[in-house]
């Protein structure tokens, strides 16, 4: 008699609750041992600020307004209750047409890679639940073995190379001594969003453009925003400083920086630099005035990002003597990846388009009816309808003669 085969225990995928939090944060903390990967330790970090505003949070999530998705996790529940694996998802974009994975954890990094494990799992359920996502992306680093044949499986292809450069607090003292020189430097609001998103179109690859589907509102600060941000530079840990030049002549914006400026000795600074191709002589100028905001902060280095579309901003910071800090993949996933089409009845297409090729046959000559003359058009008769027979000459017996009389 043979034993009955003990059926798989089915994990629950369910949203985060305020319970699970202990367990999140040891599966991230064996993550970032194992890895050690920045994207992990920011995660435990934002996770350590969500525990003392997790009821609000809860609450807001219920409710429509910017900050219901703020933090969106997924956790794997196992049946005796223990939490496997955890998943944080964000939009990426205003009109939430593309979404982002920002983590992944599993009980153990190696567990990544298996089709059938806690982590495909929560992936598929991401990739099919949330029905407003069009486009997902993400950024994972290269020696991130197992996590990259995990996104792999699930159809992301690379997108962009993006390399996370450091500049020390002594070159940001040299870079801080240059004058800039940028007459229409000017602060960031809301009345230039047009301008920024112009400048955000050109200065990045189409297919890029296309996957993150940014528009207008995209660059526009709501009150909320706006209110959060005031709070953060004066009672935070950080605060945020923008500015973009302004092209008189063209009226376009064709630079732009933001610098968070952090105000403790946890995190350095970091920046964001947009400019316009054709005017790649800025990047000296920005990283300058950048330099000068800095000095008025504890001494810390600067982090920016160059992608592999951008060869003048990497050759100017190796030049610069910046140091790589970490080598990150950009891929993208399109919601219709993996759709299958069905077999079409009927005739196939090779044998459609097969019919409509030319079949090579003898040429037949064929006869002219009609020959246009400059006096009219003439009916030619056949040979056979000639009056003389034999006759090499040709006979015309129309023509009318060349002094325009007819005899």
């Amino acid at each position: 008699m043979t034993s009955a085969i003990s059926p798989t225990p089915v994990i629950v995928i369910r949203p985060v609750q305020y319970r699970d939090l202990k367990a999140i944060e040891s599966l991230a903390v064996s993550a970032s041992l194992e890895d050690n990967c920045r994207s992990s330790v920011t995660f435990l970090q934002n996770l350590e600020q969500v525990r003392h505003w997790f009821g609000l949070l809860k609450v807001l999530s219920m409710l429509p307004n910017p900050f219901k998705r703020y933090f969106c996790l997924y956790v794997a529940e196992s049946p005796d209750g223990e939490i496997q694996g955890v998943i944080q998802v964000s939009p990426f974009n205003i009109s939430r047409s593309t979404w982002r994975v920002e983590q992944v954890h599993g009980e153990s990094v190696a567990s990544l890679s298996d089709p059938k494990g806690t982590a495909a799992q929560l992936v598929r359920h991401c990739l099919e639940s949330i029905w407003e996502a069009r486009t997902w992306v993400l950024e994972i680093n290269i020696h991130q073995k197992e996590n990259l044949a995990l996104y792999r499986q699930h159809g992301f292809q690379p997108l962009a190379e993006l390399t996370y450069w450091c500049l020390n607090p002594q070159l940001l003292t040299q870079l801080a001594e240059i004058d800039p020189d940028l007459p229409n430097l000017l602060p960031v609001s809301n009345a230039d969003a047009q301008l920024l998103y112009q400048l955000d179109c050109v200065s990045m690859p189409p297919l890029l453009r296309q996957v993150f589907d940014r528009h207008i509102q995209d660059f526009k600060t709501g009150l909320v925003d706006s209110l959060a941000r005031r709070w953060q530079n004066l009672w935070g840990d950080t605060e945020v400083c923008r500015a973009y030049v302004f092209e008189p002549q063209r009226k376009a914006a064709i630079g732009y920086f933001e610098i968070i400026l952090s105000k403790n000795d946890n995190q350095p600074h970091q920046g964001k630099l947009t400019v316009h191709p054709a005017y790649t002589w800025l990047y000296p100028k920005l990283l300058s005035q950048m330099a000068k905001i800095s000095q008025k902060y504890p001494d810390k280095p600067l982090e920016l990002i160059s992608a592999d579309y951008q060869p003048e901003r990497q050759e100017y910071l190796e030049k610069l003597g910046s140091e790589r800090v970490e080598h990150t993949l950009l891929m993208s996933r399109s919601v219709w990846h993996k759709l299958r089409e069905g077999k079409a009845e009927g005739l196939a297409l090779a044998e459609v388009l097969q019919g409509l090729q030319a079949v090579p046959r003898t040429p037949i000559p064929s006869r002219i009816n009609w020959l246009k003359w400059p006096y009219g058009s003439v009916e030619l008769e056949p040979p056979e309808a000639n009056p003389v027979k034999g006759s090499n000459a040709p006979v015309d017996s129309q023509k009318p003669p060349k002094n325009g009389h007819h005899a």
